[in-house]
């Protein structure tokens, strides 16, 4: 929740220094039309006054008694052609009168400490003034406009809370997300709720949820091969136990020479699965790499170099075509390590010619390995990649393998960007391909 009321808290902070803004805008500009419109109105009555005055033969006595109060802002005089005062109206506090030569229309006028805003009209028979205190006008406008701008002031805060409670109702559904995460226990990798989240939102969390369901597969299949290595070694671990107890009641000699033997090459399939196991943990998606620029004509040099003594002792026939170098970007020990499942599987299931190829083509660079086995039939070909599958060739040494070979070569050949493909070698075994693609 820190994390949300940050958000909500930086929302609300980024919307209302907007709105304090606008408000600031708006209110300044009605505050300023507001006074600028009181002042034309001022300026109006006082020529409406003047121009009235100015058409009158006479001042009429109730007239002259209002005009005469001594409350009233605005100050009147009559002035005759000739400069003699025909009638004066002080207001409170003015001791001079206007002065009797007159700038007709609007002027400002400064009499003892005050400031005046004066209209004169002017007639063939008379002058007449009309003039009114700018402090009096000022603050009369500075009233009217902040009549006009409390709404706006009023309205802020309202607005403001407004804001907040929409920010987290609009933040409801991500914390609801929130919360269902959070209440999860390590176990559950079940997507996350997605209902009313906001378009920007969704796709995180959508995200979110395909990692979470790559988790999920990825600890089944971990679950899995857990489940498969414990029950795999336990049957070479109960072999190794049964013939150290043969080797311990056979008599020294030729029984007991055998026994040995026997506790050697088990020991040995022993250790060849935990290798295997291991080489196959490193290989996983998401297990570190170190590619670098590795040439696969050496790879498969080295391939046929390795299992060239088991290939004598099988009297399997090693052919190697690596005419020219031929550089990919990968992990050399995957690499090496694929390339080496290959060769020994051909070995391993009843070939007698095995084929290994280092070539470019038009459809990228490749690692074949052809043998003259007895291949496997193409609706078991996927299949054979599955951890501890092994094949159904009468001919498979199963003593020797363990499931593993093809599952690395295809786990280390993802890791480097490339594919595996199993086909129909023309030698009539099974053909079996690491490509990379032009692209990669």
């Amino acid at each position: 929740m820190k994390l949300l009321g940050t958000l909500r808290g930086r929302l609300f902070a980024l919307l209302a220094a907007l709105g304090t803004v606008t408000a600031l805008a708006v209110g300044g500009a009605t505050y300023v039309s507001v006074r600028a419109e009181a002042d034309e109105l001022f300026d109006y009555q006082l020529r409406q006054t003047a121009l009235s005055l100015r058409d009158q033969g006479r001042i009429a006595s109730d007239e002259a008694a209002a005009l005469a109060d001594p409350s009233l802002d605005y100050l009147v005089q009559i002035w005759s052609v000739q400069g003699l005062e025909l009638y004066s109206s002080r207001p409170q506090g003015m001791s001079e009168p206007l002065p009797p030569r007159a700038v007709l229309g609007f002027s400002n006028l400064r009499l003892g400490t005050q400031d005046w805003r004066v209209y004169s009209a002017a007639t063939p028979l008379r002058v007449v003034q009309v003039a009114q205190p700018l402090r009096v006008r000022q603050r009369l406008a500075a009233l009217a406009a902040l009549r006009s701008v409390a709404p706006i002031a009023i309205a802020l805060p309202l607005v403001a809370a407004a804001i907040w409670w929409l920010i987290g109702l609009s933040l409801a559904p991500i914390a609801r997300t929130a919360h269902a995460a959070r209440a999860r226990n390590a176990n559950a990798l079940d997507a996350l709720p997605t209902t009313g989240l906001p378009g920007e939102v969704a796709p995180l969390v959508d995200a979110f949820n395909a990692l979470l369901a790559r988790l999920a597969t990825a600890f089944d299949v971990q679950r899995s091969f857990v489940a498969d290595a414990a029950h795999e070694l336990r049957t070479p671990l109960t072999a190794l136990k049964l013939q150290l107890g043969l080797l311990r009641d056979s008599a020294p000699g030729p029984e007991q020479d055998a026994a040995i033997d026997r506790l050697r090459g088990g020991i040995d399939r022993a250790v060849r699965l935990v290798e295997q196991l291991l080489t196959l943990a490193r290989a996983e998606p998401g297990a570190p790499a170190d590619p670098r620029p590795l040439d696969l004509a050496e790879v498969a040099r080295q391939a046929v170099a390795d299992a060239q003594p088991l290939a004598e002792r099988a009297s399997v026939t090693l052919q190697l075509e690596a005419p020219q170098p031929v550089i990919v970007e990968a992990d050399p020990q995957a690499l090496r390590s694929a390339a080496r499942n290959l060769v020994d599987n051909a070995l391993k299931y009843g070939a007698r010619t095995v084929r290994v190829q280092a070539l470019r083509e038009a459809g990228g660079r490749l690692l074949r390995v052809d043998d003259d086995g007895p291949g496997i039939p193409p609706e078991q070909r996927e299949r054979v990649f599955d951890r501890f599958q092994r094949g159904e060739s009468a001919q498979a040494e199963s003593t020797q393998g363990s499931g593993l070979g093809l599952a690395i070569v295809r786990a280390a050949a993802r890791q480097q960007g490339a594919e595996v493909t199993l086909g129909d070698a023309p030698l009539g075994g099974l053909r079996a391909e690491i490509r990379w693609s032009p692209a990669s």
